[in-house]
């Protein structure tokens, strides 16, 4: 778990491997053998990789899924706009999760009812559903 935190957070990051590792100043393969699990990162680089990447312990570790982002630089106005564009961008998710939800059971039975008639029109309107789920 701790592994597919760290590769997956460095991706996010931009970092490769070896930058990370000379960000640490550690070799390439101590940064690959964590991703892999063979090896675990001491306390003290778990701590940096924390900083680093502006996460918790808890969050390399599995024990929290949160992320964190650092705002305490920010003044009032401006955490503001972040809270708000962190709410958006949670409703909007929402919307979209319940949106794909209802098109696969809509998909579901149009295919079911395509299926049995074998019309090539509804054949096209399916590609066309698809075509448009996959913009959202």
């Amino acid at each position: 778990m701790i592994g597919e935190r760290i590769r997956d957070t460095r991706e996010k990051n931009g970092l490769t491997q070896a930058a990370l590792a000379k960000k640490l100043g550690i070799s390439r393969s101590a940064v690959n053998a964590w991703e892999l699990g063979v090896s675990v990162p001491s306390a003290q680089y778990l701590v940096e990789l924390s900083r680093l990447f502006n996460v918790s312990t808890d969050f390399l570790l599995g024990l929290d899924g949160k992320e964190v982002v650092d705002i305490s630089g920010l003044d009032d106005s401006e955490k503001k706009v972040i809270y708000f564009l962190i709410d958006y961008f949670n409703n909007v998710g929402k919307i979209v999760r319940n949106i794909n939800i209802q098109m696969e059971a809509d998909f579901d039975i149009i295919k079911k009812e395509a299926d049995k008639i074998s019309v090539e029109a509804v054949k096209r309107v399916l590609d066309e559903v698809l075509a448009m789920k996959e913009l959202i």
